[in-house]
């Protein structure tokens, strides 16, 4: 079964690449003369993030699946409560919860992307993996870098203009810095003779420094964070494993997003209740809104998958 589970690694590292590549390509027109386009990059960041909604939704799945009923229900009563009180205290300080929550999930996005290839090397063999320079690199460059455009201003004008200089008079020293480092990252790569390592880092450095903002997160989360997080959780969901053990790679990508398709629907549905009920407006305001609910989101998965990432990045 682990040649299966390799093969359908092999395709999402594959097809996030060419996900990644496309946005690219896309970002070049707009770089150059749609820079003030920014209703196109809304909608396009709307549906790339979307697209990577289901992928925290099976969380109490995976990780505690033994649970009965009435422990369950404690469990996601617990979840949704530190979901709300995030929503409340991002609402309440807009600047210092966006500062908070990108660094958290910078941090969360490159250990889990390290988690990744970890749980494909093991499958094929594999242990040269500088993982240190790879998580951060990972983790930081696609989150971070697109804050430091010239074009940030703009984009976060149209999300929330609270947030509007952000990073203070540290802006360009971030910058030189995410660049200097992912250099470095890259080389630790090639030295190491990972060389799909490398085009991943320069994958994501491209995106991050060509793509306007919204689109270059947008695109990281939905075709690249999401997409491969949703591969490691058919290593751990059962009715994948299911589809495995029957050598249905495919299918059991599709039972992976499957088990987090409801969540799309009440996420976007909690979002514009939250929204007519808070009295903004949708029409100007659901982006920040939609990022809101992600972030806070984000916080309880961090915590459910620290356990899948640590063990993927031990074992390797």
């Amino acid at each position: 079964m682990n040649l299966v589970e390799l093969s359908l690694l092999t395709k999402i590292r594959q097809y996030s690449r060419f996900l990644i590549a496309l946005g690219i390509v896309i970002s070049l027109p707009l770089a150059a003369f749609f820079q003030n386009a920014i209703e196109l990059q809304v909608v396009i960041a709307l549906i790339a993030l979307a697209v990577g909604i289901p992928h925290g939704a099976v969380d109490h799945i995976v990780t505690v699946p033994k649970f009965q009923p009435l422990r369950m229900i404690l469990f996601l009563t617990a979840y949704l409560a530190v979901v709300g009180i995030v929503i409340f205290a991002i609402l309440n300080q807009n600047l210092l919860g966006f500062q908070l929550i990108v660094v958290l999930s910078a941090i969360h996005f490159g250990i889990g992307d390290a988690s990744f290839i970890a749980e494909s090397d093991s499958r094929a063999g594999k242990t040269n993996f500088p993982k240190l320079s790879y998580a951060v690199t990972a983790g930081f460059v696609p989150v971070m870098l697109p804050l430091t455009s010239p074009l940030t201003s703009q984009a976060l004008a149209e999300v929330n203009p609270v947030l509007i200089g952000w990073a203070g008079d540290y802006t360009e020293l971030i910058f030189w810095s995410l660049v200097g480092f992912a250099g470095f990252a890259i080389l630790r790569q090639l030295l190491a003779k990972r060389f799909d390592n490398a085009l991943d880092l320069v994958l994501l450095l491209g995106l991050s420094v060509i793509a306007p903002p919204l689109v270059a997160f947008a695109f990281y989360f939905g075709f690249w964070h999401a997409f491969r997080h949703t591969g490691r959780l058919t290593l751990e969901l059962t009715a994948s494993q299911k589809s495995f053990q029957a050598g249905k790679s495919l299918l059991a990508f599709w039972k992976s997003v499957e088990a987090g398709l409801p969540a799309l629907v009440l996420v976007l549905g909690f979002t514009i209740w939250l929204g007519l009920t808070q009295g903004f407006d949708l029409n100007q305001q659901l982006l920040w809104l939609l990022l809101v609910v992600i972030w806070a989101l984000t916080v309880p998965h961090m915590a459910l998958t620290a356990r899948l990432d640590y063990r993927a990045l031990v074992k390797s």
